[in-house]
C-alpha cells in the first residue's frame, strides 16, 4: 500500500471514528429520529396500526409517522428484535460503508474496472468517502438514520448490471421501500432498456401484492388514502425541503402545492432535463443517470437535504467525467462542494421562526432554492458543455488524416 492510499483510509478511518464519537459521546448524538421511526413503527406492521404509528419523542414540533410503504416495514420489521443501540451503531457504519461503494461504483462507470485497481483510483475513492461522511446530505443521513444512500447505492447497482432481470429487480425492491427510486425506471425506457424498465414495475406491484397478502387493510391504506398526501411527511415550506415545489413555496409565501405554478416549473425542468440527456453521449451512463435522479428529486413533493445524497455522484462526474475539461466543470464542483459543506438548508433552519411558516425574508426565500437552483444551472451548464465538445469531436473527425512523410 503506497503513502497516498495510506493517507486516504487513515483520513477515512478518522471520519468513521470521529462520526462514532458523536454518535456515543455527544448528549444529543444518538439522534437517529428516522431510524427510530423505521424500528418501532414497522413492528406495528400487520397491527392494522402500522400508518396511526407517531413518535415525537425527538422531534416535538411534529410528530414523525411512518411514511413509507408497508413493503418497507416489511424490511425493516426485523429491526426491532434487536437493542435500538446496536441497530443504530450497525445502521451507521452499514451506511458509511455504503458511501464507499456509491463512490466507487460512480467512479467505475466513470474510469472502468481495470482503472480502479490502480493505487490511485483507490486513492481517490477513499478521500471522497471521507469528505463526503461530512457533506451535508450525508450528515443528516447520518444524524437522522435514513436509509437514502442504500436506495441510491441500489440504483447504481442496478444501471450498472447488464442483466435485465437484476437490473429491474434492484429497481422494484427499492421503489417498494421508498417510491422516490422508481424514477430510475424512466432512466430504463430513455435508455430502450424496455426489460428491465417493464420488470422493475412488475417486481414493484409484487411488493405490494406480498405485503397485500401479509396485511391487506394496510396496504390499501397506503396505497388508496395516503400516497401523495405530502403533509404527512412534514412542512412543504421547510428549509430543508429542497424539491421545486419547497423552494417555490417559500419564494411566493405560500404552498403552490401543484398548482399551475409548480406544473410549469415541472415543464420546466423536463425540457431542459431532456435536452441536458441529449448533450451527453450514449455511453456516459453516470452522466444520463444524473439527469434523471436530479429530475426525480426536483419534481418530488418533498426532497429534505437528505435525499439529495446524488449530489456526491455529481461532484465526482464533473471533476473526472468526459466534460471535466469543458469550462465551468470545477467551478460547478466548487459551488456543489461548498453549498454541501457548509449545508446551506441545515443553516437556514437556524433561522426560520418555525418549520410550518412558508413565508420568510426575501434573502432567505432565495437562499433556500440552492439546491433546486443548482440543478437546474446544472441542467444548463450540462446543454452548453455537452454540445460544444459534441461539436468539436465532429469537427476533429471532418479533419483529413495527415499524409506520411516522405
Amino acid at each position: 500500500m503506497n503513502r497516498p492510499v495510506r493517507l486516504a483510509a487513515a483520513a477515512l478511518g478518522i471520519s468513521v471514528l470521529a462520526r462514532l464519537a458523536w454518535v456515543l459521546l455527544l448528549p444529543n448524538g444518538m439522534n437517529f429520529v428516522d431510524l427510530h421511526v423505521y424500528v418501532d413503527g414497522s413492528a406495528a406492521l400487520g397491527s392494522g396500526h402500522l400508518y396511526e404509528f407517531t413518535d415525537n419523542s425527538r422531534t416535538p414540533d411534529f410528530a414523525l409517522p411512518f411514511t413509507y410503504p408497508p413493503f418497507a416495514a416489511l424490511v425493516f420489521y426485523p429491526l426491532h428484535l434487536f437493542p435500538f443501540t446496536f441497530v443504530a451503531i450497525v445502521w451507521l457504519l452499514a451506511t458509511m460503508a455504503a458511501l464507499f461503494s456509491v463512490v466507487w461504483f460512480a467512479l467505475e462507470f466513470l474510469v472502468g474496472k481495470t482503472a480502479l485497481r490502480e493505487p490511485h483510483w483507490l486513492t481517490i475513492a477513499l478521500a471522497w468517502t471521507a469528505v463526503g461522511i461530512w457533506l451535508e446530505p450525508m450528515r443528516m443521513t447520518l444524524d437522522y438514520g435514513q436509509v437514502n444512500v442504500f436506495l441510491v447505492l441500489l440504483a447504481l447497482l442496478a444501471v450498472r448490471s447488464t442483466k435485465w432481470w437484476i437490473s429491474g429487480t434492484l429497481v422494484g425492491v427499492a421503489a417498494g421501500v421508498k417510491l422516490t427510486p422508481a424514477i430510475t425506471g424512466v432512466y430504463f425506457a430513455a435508455s430502450r432498456r424496455w426489460l428491465a424498465a417493464v420488470w422493475s414495475g412488475v417486481v414493484f406491484f409484487g411488493t405490494i401484492g406480498l405485503t397485500y397478502a401479509i396485511s391487506p387493510d394496510e396496504t390499501r391504506t397506503y396505497f388508496g388514502e395516503l400516497l401523495g398526501d405530502a403533509s404527512r411527511i412534514g412542512p412543504v415550506g421547510s428549509a430543508s425541503n429542497q424539491s421545486l415545489r419547497g423552494a417555490l413555496s417559500r419564494l411566493l409565501g405560500h404552498d403552490v402545492v401543484s398548482g399551475p405554478v409548480w406544473l410549469a416549473a415541472v415543464l420546466a425542468a423536463a425540457v431542459l432535463a431532456v435536452l441536458a440527456w441529449r448533450a451527453l453521449a450514449a455511453d456516459d451512463v453516470l452522466g444520463r443517470l444524473l439527469i434523471v435522479q436530479l429530475y426525480g428529486l426536483l419534481v418530488s413533493p418533498i426532497s429534505w437535504s437528505h435525499h439529495w445524497i446524488w449530489l456526491i455522484p455529481v461532484m465526482l462526474w464533473l471533476v473526472y467525467g468526459p466534460l471535466r475539461a469543458a469550462a465551468g466543470a470545477r467551478v460547478l464542483a466548487g459551488f456543489w462542494l461548498l453549498v454541501t459543506a457548509v449545508g446551506v438548508p441545515w443553516v437556514l433552519l437556524n433561522f426560520q421562526t418555525s418549520i410550518w411558516t412558508i413565508s420568510r425574508p426575501g434573502p432567505m426565500a432565495w437562499l433556500g432554492t440552492v439546491y433546486a437552483a443548482g440543478a437546474l444551472a446544472f441542467y444548463l451548464w450540462v446543454i452548453r458543455a455537452g454540445r460544444a465538445s459534441s461539436a468539436l469531436a465532429a469537427d476533429l473527425s471532418r479533419e483529413p488524416a495527415p499524409h506520411p512523410a516522405g
